[in-house]
């Protein structure tokens, strides 16, 4: 079993307040975040841009580690995640998608068995499991 930490201090109200957020890795270290960080796109991360970072970190390795076990070597993986962040009646400020964009460089496997894998690794990938959010993922094999 592996434990991953991360600290948010906020201090002050919701619209005028302001938070840190730090990770033992060294990523984060009191890297600030706002109320316009995360509504307003003001300069600066939110947790949704690190939903999304992570979304797309763990599918590339999860793919990486499908195509290895099927017996291919990636040249590139390149994923983006998009997470959506939407005020649900009944929920409140709900993060209800993440859309995948994949464009991998893989020699030699044909576009059926790029696309199973991908499918494996989108359903796989441990961020996967813990969003209670639409996955949904466009894959071009370049």
């Amino acid at each position: 079993m592996f434990k991953r930490t991360a600290t948010a201090v906020w201090n002050g109200t919701i619209k005028e307040g302001k938070g840190t957020l730090t990770a033992p890795g060294g990523a984060l270290k009191n890297t600030p975040y706002s109320f316009n960080m995360r509504f307003d796109n003001a300069p600066g991360t939110n947790p949704e841009e690190l939903i999304a970072a992570a979304h797309s970190g763990c599918f590339a390795m999860a793919l990486s580690g499908q195509l290895t076990t099927a017996g291919f070597k990636p040249d590139s993986l390149e994923a983006t995640a998009t997470v959506s962040l939407e005020n649900v009646e009944g929920k409140g400020w709900t993060v209800t998608k993440s859309h995948l964009v994949l464009k991998a460089k893989v020699p030699g496997i044909d576009a059926a068995k790029f696309h199973e894998l991908a499918g494996k690794a989108k359903a796989g990938c441990p961020i996967s499991k813990v969003l209670n959010a639409e996955i949904t993922l466009d894959a071009t094999l370049l």
